[in-house]
């Protein structure tokens, strides 16, 4: 069995059209199916099904797809680690985080990273489908909510976040030592739009309370919404660890109580590809940064 042949295999399985696969190869159509009819006639099998024009994998064909699968792995994986040895301390890595966890977590990330190791190249994304845009290759390393169950991702669990509530230190609230969710119910509230990742969360929380959350005001940017509570102009849930690493004394953190609204965050990478100098050290800075945020919120 030659490599070629493999990689002619794994290209009709991907399209599953011997055409397709050829141009995607730069090759001719009968220069294909020469090919794969030599490696059947070597396995001593078919590996695919023809009916008209449309072919299937055999049972053999899928077991020769599946430990193909693992050979290109291993292969890329071997490049990329002699990649990751001529560039030594530099590197690139693309990130994928929900819509406003940039916000909420990774801007102060970024800037430290980047003054600590600025060899490696970093890039941020906004998605709502970071485990799907893990899995294509299209980000590196994903931070979404968990748990992530998939026999192709590793999942790195992160942290448990807690949502509370945040009022003006002059609002009456204030003198409270905790919030009901139910209270979220008569109270003015600024918040995130409808779409957002964590009003989605806060959204179900007070459904299952039976009520719909009616915010007084919304808008896109946390900042804004800072503000707007500075300023009285309303309470805003939001999660506790970024409340409680906030410098703003003029801002009061109420927990959430019955029930605490609250999700769990992991870090997720496709398990066959090779961990790199940049990806190692940005877990590793990831999870000190937590570490050192939650002990923050604690000793506060």
């Amino acid at each position: 069995m030659e490599l070629r042949q493999l990689q002619y295999f794994m290209a009709i399985c991907e399209e599953l059209h011997f055409t397709r696969a050829a141009e995607k190869m730069g090759v001719s159509a009968p220069n294909v199916s020469q090919q794969i009819r030599k490696l059947e006639e070597e396995l001593k099998v078919l590996l695919f099904d023809r009916v008209g024009k449309t072919i299937v994998l055999t049972e053999a064909g899928a077991i020769l797809h599946e430990h193909g699968a693992a050979v290109f792995g291993h292969l890329q994986q071997a490049s990329d680690a002699i990649a990751d040895l001529k560039k030594m301390q530099g590197g690139s890595l693309s990130i994928g985080v929900l819509p406003g966890d940039a916000d909420l977590m990774f801007n102060a990330l970024l800037l430290n990273f980047h003054q600590t190791y600025p060899t490696i190249s970093l890039s941020l994304l906004e998605t709502t489908k970071v485990t799907e845009q893990v899995l294509d290759r299209s980000i590196d390393v994903g931070v979404t909510t968990g748990p992530v169950i998939d026999d192709r991702l590793t999942s790195i669990p992160l942290f448990h976040e807690e949502f509370s509530l945040a009022v003006s230190i002059n609002d009456p609230l204030a003198a409270e030592s905790f919030i009901s969710l139910s209270r979220l119910d008569t109270l003015k509230l600024v918040m995130f739009p409808s779409d957002h990742q964590c009003r989605k969360l806060i959204d179900r929380f007070c459904m299952d309370k039976g009520f719909t959350l009616r915010p007084h005001m919304v808008t896109t940017t946390l900042s804004s919404l800072l503000q707007m509570v500075q300023s009285g102009a309303g309470a805003c849930v939001l999660p506790r660890l970024l409340l409680d690493n906030l410098p703003y004394p003029d801002i009061k953190v109420l927990p959430l109580k019955n029930p605490t609204p609250s999700q769990d965050i992991c870090l997720i990478y496709r398990s066959d590809r090779y961990i790199g100098h940049a990806m190692r050290t940005f877990i590793k800075i990831l999870r000190a940064y937590i570490e050192s945020a939650i002990h923050h919120a604690k000793s506060s």
